[in-house]
């Protein structure tokens, strides 16, 4: 048990550092919110490993928050200076050279694809563009709104995989955004 506490209380570290360091949240910054008495905080994290001819890896931690998810961490191997899409995608399944297994975006309320940034309706696995600096490196900070985290409901993900695509999301395309091949996948554990 203390064991699992401590895991818990660095990923809450890792989190909340790296969200002091990379104001690239889709909402305003917000400390993580403290779990009800007796309870511990939800955490996961997503190891993100290239397809078949692309170099793109991460490390993502995510924790339940008030009303959503955020995720933090750090993307490498990037086009350096570009924007690439980044979604949840359906299936927790990485197994196929492009990531094809992943499915689709996680959609469990059927919603057309959208701007996270806007109101209106979107996936739950709609997020906001990666941003590589320079040296091809993306800081990630961003909250999914309506997400939930090992809750066993049907926005919950858990299990499903991130899924990091060659171009940037348009946000208007239908049925994803148009942002190409998969370059990197991991599974949220």
């Amino acid at each position: 048990m203390r064991l699992a506490i401590s895991i818990t209380s660095c990923l809450i570290g890792v989190v909340l550092i790296s969200h002091a360091q990379t104001p690239q949240s889709t909402q305003p910054a917000k400390a993580v919110s403290a779990p009800p008495e007796g309870q511990t905080p939800v955490g996961a994290g997503a190891e993100l490993k290239p397809t078949q001819d692309n170099s793109v890896t991460g490390s993502l931690n995510l924790v339940a928050e008030k009303n959503g998810v955020r995720i933090a961490g750090l993307v490498k191997g990037l086009k350096p200076g570009t924007e690439q899409g980044f979604h949840i995608h359906e299936k927790g399944d990485c197994s196929a050279p492009d990531a094809s297994s992943a499915g689709n975006h996680f959609n469990p309320t059927a919603q057309p694809h959208g701007n996270p940034k806007e109101s209106g309706p979107k996936h739950v696995g709609d997020m906001v563009n990666l941003r590589a600096d320079s040296q091809g490196v993306a800081k990630v900070d961003t909250f999914i709104a309506g997400a939930a985290l090992q809750s066993g409901t049907p926005n919950d993900v858990f299990g499903k995989a991130i899924v990091i695509h060659q171009k940037p999301d348009d946000y208007t395309s239908q049925p994803a955004g148009n942002s190409g091949d998969r370059v990197a996948c991991g599974v949220i554990r």
